[in-house]
């Protein structure tokens, strides 16, 4: 049986006793839920299982920001509606908070990160606590939820879901494992810096669950798009720390998955959390050395490839060694300096309140 604690305190599912939520154990009574959707997940098997599983939990709010298409935004509207849960639907492109935005010199760049962002402050106004998870996980179960506010009860400010990505016979979490860990260990190899501590004790940094006290999802300064969950642990060590962080076990889970190549995809993917991901160490002090920087992560790589290559086999997982390191390669190419940093500003220095947004997002409001 797996125990081993990180340098963040790691809290594992070892029997099958729901975790202890305080005295009343109705923390979700003052928690929002963020679950951001586009159009791939309207009426997706896995969507309507998160939003029936939330039905049990029945936490205060639920918020939904959504991007899509003006002729869909109805239908996507009526369809999260018709679940039983205390619902709001953020439409994250409506024109009038593109307008909001622009007005406010905020309108550069769009994406998961900017949708989660603008839902985190009306769900931080509304509620003591916030949880963020994703609506692709067709493994999803109500005790996720309570798994990852059970830290917060303790004197916890963050709390991350980890889990493993095993399906179809074979090992998925591709962008985690090929990209996010070989880099950070080529960075560990080189630099002793606090922050690397931090984001290497993470077991699924790019996992999309999390909690958070109200207070921490203020303060986030959130990437507009998919370093959304790097940015947050930067932020999250700079307000948290590690004494104040923690990760819950998860368990399994199954996940949509992308192709490797092209913008969408996990290559583009890449990019995105590079640039992000780089620029947190640099502003936690650490001077990657970009010239060496990709052949040392080529490097690391391959040798985390061999030891993937040994836990499929012992485990009679499909491994294609070939393929995985192909996917290094492609990679490597993400690795460069971070351009401007384009973060969205912290919620106690936006220049609009929550409910500014809550009226553009929502335009059927009398």
């Amino acid at each position: 049986m797996e125990y081993t604690q990180e340098r963040i305190a790691t809290l594992h599912q070892l029997t099958g006793t729901p975790p202890d939520l305080g005295p009343d154990g109705r923390i979700v009574d003052d928690t929002a839920v963020v679950v951001p959707m586009t159009d791939r997940e309207h009426a997706s098997l896995a969507a309507e299982r998160v939003l029936t599983e939330l039905e049990a939990v029945d936490p205060a709010y639920v918020f939904v920001p959504v991007r899509a298409a003006p002729e869909r935004i109805g239908p996507f509207r009526e369809w999260l509606e018709s679940f039983d849960l205390s619902l709001s639907v953020l439409w994250c492109n409506a024109p009038a908070v593109e307008d909001l935005l622009v007005e406010a010199g905020l309108a550069n760049g769009f994406g998961k990160g900017r949708d989660v962002w603008l839902a985190l402050g009306p769900a931080a106004a509304a509620c003591e606590y916030v949880v963020v998870h994703d609506a692709d996980a067709s493994s999803y179960e109500a005790a996720h939820v309570s798994r990852l506010l059970a830290p917060l009860t303790m004197g916890f400010d963050f709390s991350k879901g980890y889990y493993a990505r095993v399906e179809n016979g074979r090992l998925y979490g591709r962008l985690f494992r090929l990209f996010y860990e070989p880099l950070l260990r080529a960075l560990e190899d080189a630099h002793d810096a606090p922050i690397l501590d931090y984001l290497g004790s993470f077991r699924y940094a790019l996992a999309g669950e999390f909690a958070m006290t109200a207070d921490l999802a203020h303060r986030l300064r959130a990437p507009r798009a998919w370093g959304l969950e790097v940015g947050t642990l930067g932020d999250a060590f700079a307000h948290a720390g590690l004494d104040g962080t923690a990760q819950v076990d998860l368990g399994r889970h199954e996940h949509d998955h992308r192709s490797v190549g092209g913008d969408t995809g996990l290559e583009g993917m890449s990019r995105e959390v590079a640039a992000t991901l780089l620029g947190v160490l640099e502003e936690g002090g650490v001077d990657p050395d970009y010239g060496t920087l990709p052949d040392r992560y080529r490097e690391s790589g391959r040798r985390l490839i061999e030891q993937y290559r040994a836990d499929a086999r012992f485990n009679g997982l499909a491994y294609d060694a070939a393929a995985e390191r192909e996917q290094v390669d492609r990679y490597a190419d993400s690795i460069r300096p971070p351009e401007e940093d384009r973060r969205l500003p912290p919620w106690t220095d936006a220049p609009f309140a929550p409910e500014t947004v809550r009226t553009a997002a929502t335009p059927w409001l009398e």
